[in-house]
């Protein structure tokens, strides 16, 4: 029942330039699909994240410039966008904790530059997953959120007016 109905894939250098056709994709697959503005904004920022998070930090101990790839599984209820690269991993549970969770009573001051894109993209989507081992994997998830109102919101009442 849980079956992907299409998988769309990509190959980018991974380049700057290129996170923002990644981006075009992902609102044009997820506005095709029916999600909000927002859900689909919100996409944006998260797959564009992923993405710069490859170009700069991947093949950064390489000369040559790998490549990004992208794809996109769509399902009747969401749209899963895998990022996956073939550079250098990393130790998500060291990352995450160096970076700590953000807490209300920091001062604004005392945030750091760096190290929220993973934040953000939690933040964004509905499940966020990430791998490493040779290269790095992240899988990004969102659920349409269809609007609660009845398929019959249109037709005339049938029940009496007390006038």
């Amino acid at each position: 029942m849980d079956q992907t109905k299409e998988i769309i894939e990509m190959t980018l250098p991974a380049k700057a330039q290129y996170v923002g056709v990644v981006r075009l994709t992902v609102s044009g697959i997820a506005n095709r699909l029916g999600f909000h503005y927002d859900d689909i904004e919100d996409m944006k920022l998260a797959v564009a994240e992923a993405c710069t998070n490859a170009v700069d930090h991947a093949y950064k101990k390489s000369v040559v410039k790998g490549k990004i790839g992208v794809t996109f599984f769509i399902f009747e209820d969401r749209l899963e966008v895998q990022i996956k690269d073939e550079g250098n991993s990393f130790d998500i549970a060291a990352v995450k904790k160096r970076c700590g969770p953000i807490e209300k009573h920091h001062p604004f001051a005392a945030m750091r530059e760096r190290g929220l894109g993973l934040h953000l993209m939690e933040a964004l989507m509905d499940r966020v997953d990430i791998y490493g081992g040779q290269g790095v994997v992240v899988s990004l998830t969102k659920y349409i959120h269809r609007d609660e109102v009845d398929s019959n919101v249109n037709s005339p009442t049938k029940t009496q007016s007390n006038r």
